[in-house]
Parts: structure tokens; sequence; C-alpha cells
């Protein structure tokens, strides 16, 4: 295992450290591991958290800021943040009119997140509402899951809903709209390589040279099926076409075309894949009125990638126009 680490143990709190002073903007509560903007609260405004294992980066931390969350919780990796994490981050996060919990479908996130909301509510009497995301198409249940898994589709949700709230939009409103985008958006990743967690020292699972892992989970779970290494066209369609017959999209459809890395594979193969991506939607007669490129969901250093189309109209596309200013997205400010 070759990685810029000091202890396996210590990696989560010292890149903590390092975040906090590579973005004086933001706030660290190191105690609890959350990542909070320093205006937070806004008076008025919903305050938007989500949260995860570690591993993922720049999910959820790098996402903190205007236009987006108020406030992430850092789990150990792949590992979900406990409930006093989210609690304190939904107090701090509380403005007055509510807070919205962005949770990705993993069990551990899911019953987490829905006991700090009691929890909340009971200690301070805050509103709090939950949107699930639920969108990769691979597998319905998993290792991890009841249910699909929440991917690509939580980067759209939480800038779209971000920029909800950042109008003044109220509570019922922003989850209406992060509802919408969960139900309108669909993901299918593949593995090229495992990823190596700090604390294992070795691969999660083994892939051979010439295999790859079609629809893989962002923590290494299993996917549909393991199959002899292919071209990028041939591997996009297997990624594309399942997504296009699920929703399903359709002709004249407007999407956000969201091609995301998984940790190792470099932006030159990321922008060839999106041109495959770009191909089949033209073939299909599907629009692309955005396009986002990058590793924005990783699996620590795993050689991969995935794709996430979210159907779109004139208010989910103003709102993603919105400006927004985080560690990693960046426009309109």
């Amino acid at each position: 295992m070759k990685k810029f680490i000091n202890d396996p143990q210590d990696v989560v709190a010292e890149a903590l450290l390092g975040m906090e002073a590579a973005h004086p903007g933001l706030r660290v509560d190191h105690q609890h591991k959350i990542i909070y903007r320093g205006e937070t609260p806004r008076n008025g405004k919903v305050g938007i958290i989500s949260g995860g294992g570690s591993g993922h980066e720049p999910l959820h931390g790098g996402f903190v800021g205007l236009g987006m969350l108020d406030a992430a919780c850092a789990g150990e990796v792949f590992t979900s943040p406990v409930p006093d994490q989210m609690l304190a981050a939904t107090k701090l996060v509380d403005g007055g009119a509510g807070v919205l919990h962005v949770v990705k479908n993993y069990t551990g996130d899911v019953m987490n997140f829905d006991m700090a909301a009691e929890l909340a509510a009971a200690d301070s009497g805050a509103r709090v509402l939950s949107v699930i995301t639920d969108d990769d198409v691979a597998v319905r249940d998993s290792t991890w899951t009841a249910g699909r898994r929440g991917v690509g589709v939580t980067v759209l949700l939480e800038k779209i809903a971000g920029a909800a709230a950042e109008q003044g939009r109220s509570l019922d409103q922003v989850a209406d709209v992060a509802r919408k985008v969960n139900a309108s958006g669909r993901s299918m990743g593949v593995a090229l390589t495992s990823c190596t967690v700090p604390a294992a020292g070795k691969p999660t699972f083994e892939l051979g040279e010439g295999e790859m892992e079609l629809g893989v989970g962002i923590h290494g779970e299993p996917g549909r099926q393991r199959l002899p290494l292919a071209t990028a066209r041939e591997i996009a369609e297997m990624l594309v076409e399942p997504i296009l017959a699920d929703l399903p999209f359709s002709k004249g459809d407007n999407v956000i075309a969201f091609v995301n890395g998984l940790g190792g594979t470099p932006l030159i193969e990321l922008y060839l894949m999106y041109g495959e991506v770009d191909r089949i939607l033209a073939a299909h007669g599907v629009r692309v009125a955005r396009s986002l490129v990058g590793p924005f969901i990783t699996s620590l250093d795993m050689a991969g990638a995935s794709v996430t189309l979210l159907k779109v109209d004139e208010e989910l596309l103003s709102l993603w126009d919105a400006p927004v200013k985080t560690p990693a997205l960046r426009w309109g400010v």
C-alpha cells in the first residue's frame, strides 16, 4: 500500500485539518468531524446537511458552501457518521426555517440520519425532513443496502436543492425539489480495479488484469457481473443503455450528463468516456443541456467511472445554473 498517510487511524482527522487550512471560508468541528459554512446558521434559510463515510471526496465536504450544503458529516472511511455527528450538524445549520437531510441509501446512513432527526426534534423542536437518494440502476439490493444505492444523483441533488434553499424557499419546497431530482435521475458505474482502504492495507476485492466489474458500488460492493475488459465505446453502452431504459428517457428529453471518476481514473479517459456517452445520447435523441465531468464522488483510488443522467426542465436547469461556491464546484460568483 502506497499512500500519503501518517497513521491509517488518523487519515480522516488529519484530512479535515488540511481541508480547514486550505479553505478559510469553511469551519470544522473536529470533535464531531463536521465541515460547515463560516456564516452558518443563516436566519430564515433552510439548512441542508449531508454526510457519509469518508473516502468519496469531494463528496460531501467539498460541496459545503454558497449554493450547496451548509454542513457535511464525515464518517470514518466507508463508515456512516454516527447520530451524534448528524445531530450536532443539524443544530449548527438550523436558522429557524428547518433542516433538510440528504441521505444516500445505505443502511447505516439511513438509520443514523433518522435517529438524528428524531433527536433534533426532541432536543430543540427543529423541523427536519429527509430525502434519500437511490439512483443506481445496477442492482436492487447490495451488501449495504435495501433497495437501490444512492450514488451520482446525490451530487446533482445537493447542488440543485442548495440553490433552492439559497433562494429562500421553504423546507417543504426545497424537499420537493430534492425528491424531484432523485426521481428524475439514474446512474450506473464500472470498476477496472479495486480500491484500498487505508486501515485494511490491501485491495477490497480481487479483479484480474483482463476483468472489470460492471455495476460496482462506491464501496467496492459487487455489481451486476464480472466481465472481460472492453473498449470505452462498449463500456459506455453497457452503462448508458440500462439507464435510458430504466426511467425511461425519451427522444427530446433534456438531461444533465455527469461522467464521474471513481478516484483512480485520469481526466483524459473520463473525457473520452464522455464523448462516447454524448454519442449514445445523440443517437437516442436525448439532448445534453448541461454536463459535468470529473471525480466528484469517488471510491478512494479505484480506477473506474460512473454515468449519471438527470432529466431536467426549466426549473431544474435554472437551479443548476445558479451561483455556487464550494471547494469542488464553483460558477456564477
